[in-house]
């Protein structure tokens, strides 16, 4: 069976239901999550080793915030792997102190109830904050730490560690500190950063702004081998298929983003056309896209996932339990 065969039949019975009860769902610790469990940074290699039967994957931006749960934050983490199966994209930023915090934006006044820059405060100080949620309004939780969410992660999902304000070393550093190589990767922004990342730690993985033939070529050059990253061709997603097929030669799995296309229409499409918006995700799986970052983790996951658990297209790294 081909793979854009597989897909159709995995997708069509799922949209036509599919509707926005965000603010409807919980998460309850007792829960059974959807969980990723690569046990060995050779695990997460074999995981996003392209292959002809390979599983679409989501990354949920920012954790995948909604009504009631914030970005960055470990109980809307909880609330995205109660639903599906999602990689989970995260935001490092440096306190004043010298710790790592997860955060977005470069100040507290959006996302919190503090004000002013996150590098002017202490942890103490920020943990005396509380999150908002997608909607603005106050919650319970706290800013969390990486060594926090580093900890959760383990036999629940993969981090994508994001850049912001936290060099790399810092970040490899985290990771290696952990033992995290088989449950957190990282976001390398350059060229140069991906040698220098590799050579500090072999076994991390990477995600790569590869977004041409011609940055296929030079990646090539680098000597950093192929089943060490994820090739992220955008967030327009490249309509040329034979972009995917380039780095698929290669064995290596491709991603793009949907947060600022797709999934700004999503709540609106799927009550007025859901059979439109059905065909293009197909469409973007159909070129060659492997992991769709999206911030509607729930929504696509439900959309991509629904028949897994209880099916033979499951994989031996993802489980319900």
């Amino acid at each position: 069976m081909t793979f854009q065969l597989r897909v159709l039949l995995v997708l069509a019975p799922i949209l036509l239901p599919l509707r926005s009860s965000i603010s409807q769902e919980s998460a309850p610790t007792t829960t059974p999550l959807h969980r990723i469990v690569p046990q060995t940074p050779a695990e997460l290699r074999e995981l996003f080793r392209y292959t002809a039967t390979r599983l679409p994957i989501v990354s949920a931006h920012r954790g995948g915030a909604g009504p009631g749960y914030p970005e960055n934050c470990i109980a809307t983490f909880e609330h995205t792997l109660a639903e599906t199966f999602s990689m989970l994209e995260i935001d490092p930023r440096m306190t004043r102190d010298g710790h790592v915090v997860l955060h977005h934006d470069a100040t507290l006044d959006r996302t919190t109830t503090g004000t002013g820059k996150l590098a002017d405060k202490t942890l103490a100080e920020l943990k005396q904050l509380r999150l908002k949620d997608s909607e603005g309004n106050v919650t319970d939780y706290q800013i969390p730490t990486l060594d926090e969410a580093l900890r959760w992660a383990k036999g629940k999902t993969i981090l994508v560690l994001d850049q912001k304000d936290v060099p790399l070393e810092t970040r490899v550093g985290k990771i290696s500190q952990h033992k995290a190589e088989a449950y957190a990767m990282m976001i390398v922004g350059s060229f140069k950063d991906v040698v220098a990342c590799h050579r500090l730690n072999r076994d991390i993985m990477m995600e790569v702004m590869i977004p041409s033939h011609a940055k296929v070529q030079a990646f090539d050059a680098l000597g950093v081998p192929w089943q060490n990253v994820i090739a992220f061709l955008g967030h327009v997603p490249p309509t040329d298929p034979s972009l995917y097929e380039a780095v698929h030669q290669k064995g290596a799995s491709t991603m793009i983003g949907t947060s600022r296309n797709l999934d700004r229409v999503f709540h609106r499409r799927v009550r007025d056309a859901p059979d439109s918006l059905r065909r293009d995700y197909q469409m973007i799986l159909g070129r060659g896209a492997d992991v769709i970052e999206t911030d509607l983790p729930r929504e696509i996951g439900r959309l991509l996932y629904a028949p897994l658990s209880k099916s033979p297209l499951g994989h031996r790294l993802l489980r319900v339990e």
